[in-house]
Parts: C-alpha cells; sequence; structure tokens
C-alpha cells in the first residue's frame, strides 16, 4: 500500500451572483411576475463552481435559472468601489460558515 500525497485543499471563498430565473410550475414567485433576480451570496472554491452550486439549488427550489451575473469575492467587488453593508457581510460570513447558497434578495419581475 503506497502512501499517495493529498492535494491541498483550495480554500471556500464567497461569490456574490446575481441569477435571473424564470417562471416554473410551483416557483413561489407571486401571481403575476414573469421572473425574479435573486441576490445570493455562494460558497465555492471558485467562482465556476459557486455558480453550479447555486444553478442546482435554485433548481432544487423549484426555480428556473436563466442567467447568473458573477460580481466577484468580498475582496474584488471592494477593488471595484462596491460599498458592502454589514447586513451583507454577515451573509457572506454565513454562507462561508455553512459552506451554502444564501439568497438574500428576491425582486420579482412582471411586464
Amino acid at each position: 500500500m503506497t502512501d499517495t500525497p493529498k492535494k491541498p485543499r483550495r480554500p471556500q471563498q464567497v461569490f456574490t451572483l446575481v441569477v435571473q430565473v424564470g417562471r416554473s410550475p410551483g416557483d413561489g414567485l407571486p401571481e403575476g411576475a414573469t421572473g425574479a433576480a435573486l441576490m445570493c451570496f455562494a460558497s465555492g472554491v471558485d467562482e465556476g463552481e459557486a455558480v453550479r452550486e447555486t444553478v442546482a439549488v435554485l433548481k432544487q427550489a423549484d426555480l428556473a435559472p436563466l442567467d447568473v451575473t458573477s460580481y466577484g469575492t468580498e475582496a474584488e467587488r471592494r477593488a471595484a468601489g462596491h460599498d458592502i453593508s454589514d447586513d451583507e457581510r454577515a451573509l457572506m460570513q454565513r454562507a462561508a460558515d455553512e459552506n451554502a447558497v444564501i439568497v438574500a434578495q428576491m425582486t420579482p419581475f412582471d411586464d
């Protein structure tokens, strides 16, 4: 039996994502809405993993993800000049602590 070296674990980061969703049966969106935008904080070792996990979680919740826009990590957002509230920081920390996707805000669309 040989000992194979373990790959070093890459640290989890939290990404700010805005996901546009369409309508789907049982999605829980308000009557008359054509879809919604969801602001999410998602944990992942990289942006791709955070996006994939977010889409998977939203599909499990009977939502229909159409498009995902990433605004990056907290450090990337700061470098871009974004103001980050204490509430957002707390939700980012929760996403990191729980290795989770946190839906922070939902804005329904109606035509």
